[in-house]
C-alpha cells in the first residue's frame, strides 16, 4: 500500500480562504484587522550587515476566514452539553469548549453549490437555504453527506467582498442557510460546516445579526463547528464536489474563535475526490 504522502503526490491544493486585510468587510460585532511594522529593515543592522523586520498583527477571534469555538454562543445562560456559560467564562477566558479544544482535522468534505443549483453565479441576498435546497444540490452533484463530513455551502457571496456595505447585508440581507438546513446537518452527523458570508445564517433584508437561530442548532445543540467567510469559488469553478478537508485552527487557549485557513486537497483520478456537479 503506497504512503499516504504518495497518495496525495500531485494532489490539487484549493485555498478556501480570503485574505486577512485592512480592506476586508468585517462583521459589526468584532474588531476589525490591522498590522503595522514594529521593526523595519535598517532600523537595527547587525555586524554582518543583516536585518530583519517584524510586525505587530491585531484582529478579533472572528475576523477573515475564522472557525467558531463551541462556546461562542450561548442559548438561555448554556453552551453545547448543557455547560454554565457564565461559570465557563470566568477570569476572561473559557474554562470550556474554546479554541484549543477544536480538533485538528482531516475529513472527507463536501461541497454542495447552492448559487449553481438557483442557475446563478451569485444567490440574492435575502435568500434562505432550506434542507430541500441541500437535498437537491445532492442529487444534482450525486453526492451523498454524512457522518464526520465536513459540509461547505456555496453562495457565491464573495462577488460582494469588495463592497463591505452589500457583503454585511445589514440593509439587503444575506443568502445563507435556515434552521431547516441547520437541522439536516444535525441528523446527518457532520463535524463542521462552512459558508461564504459574514454570518453562518440567512440574514433577511433590515434584520441584521438580531437574531441567529442557526448558530444556536449547531453550536449549541449540535456541537458542529462553523466556518465563516470562506470562499468556495475556485472549487465551483473546476465543479468539484467531494474532496479532502484539512482543518488546523491555532490552539489559541480560551478563544471563541480564531482565522483559519481551510484547504481542500483533490488527488487526481480519484472519483471519491473529483465528483462533478452536472
Amino acid at each position: 500500500m503506497k504512503a499516504l504522502w504518495e497518495q496525495l503526490a500531485g494532489a490539487r491544493v484549493y485555498d478556501l480562504a480570503q485574505p486577512l486585510e485592512a480592506a476586508m468587510p468585517v462583521s459589526p460585532n468584532h474588531p476589525g484587522f490591522k498590522l503595522a511594522l514594529m521593526r523595519r529593515h535598517g532600523d537595527m543592522v547587525r555586524a554582518d550587515g543583516g536585518s530583519a523586520a517584524s510586525e505587530m498583527m491585531m484582529l478579533g477571534g472572528h475576523t477573515g476566514t475564522h472557525v467558531d469555538a463551541l462556546c461562542h454562543v450561548s442559548h438561555l445562560g448554556r453552551l453545547h452539553g448543557d455547560c454554565d456559560a457564565h461559570e465557563a467564562q470566568v477570569g476572561g477566558r473559557f474554562s470550556a469548549h474554546g479554541v484549543e479544544t477544536i480538533p485538528l482535522t482531516f475529513c472527507r468534505g463536501v461541497m454542495l453549490d447552492i448559487a449553481s443549483l438557483h442557475g446563478v453565479e451569485v444567490l440574492e441576498p435575502d435568500t434562505a437555504i432550506t434542507a430541500d435546497d441541500l437535498e437537491a444540490a445532492c442529487r444534482r452533484q450525486q453526492v451523498s453527506v454524512g457522518a464526520g463530513d465536513a459540509l461547505l455551502v456555496r453562495s457565491g457571496w464573495p462577488a460582494y467582498w469588495s463592497d463591505a456595505s452589500v457583503f454585511l447585508g445589514a440593509r439587503d440581507g444575506a443568502p445563507g442557510p435556515d434552521v431547516s438546513a441547520a437541522e439536516w446537518m444535525v441528523e446527518r452527523g457532520i463535524r463542521i460546516t462552512g459558508a461564504e458570508t459574514v454570518a453562518y445564517e440567512h440574514i433577511p433584508a433590515g434584520r441584521g445579526h438580531a437574531l441567529l437561530p442557526v448558530h444556536r442548532v449547531l453550536l449549541v445543540e449540535g456541537g458542529i463547528h462553523i466556518i465563516e467567510m470562506m470562499n468556495l469559488g475556485a472549487l465551483a469553478r473546476d465543479r468539484i464536489s467531494t474532496f479532502s478537508f484539512v482543518l488546523t485552527p491555532l490552539k489559541i487557549t480560551g478563544a471563541t474563535g480564531v482565522p483559519v485557513r481551510p484547504v481542500a486537497l483533490v488527488v487526481p483520478d480519484s472519483p471519491a475526490s473529483t465528483t462533478e456537479a452536472s
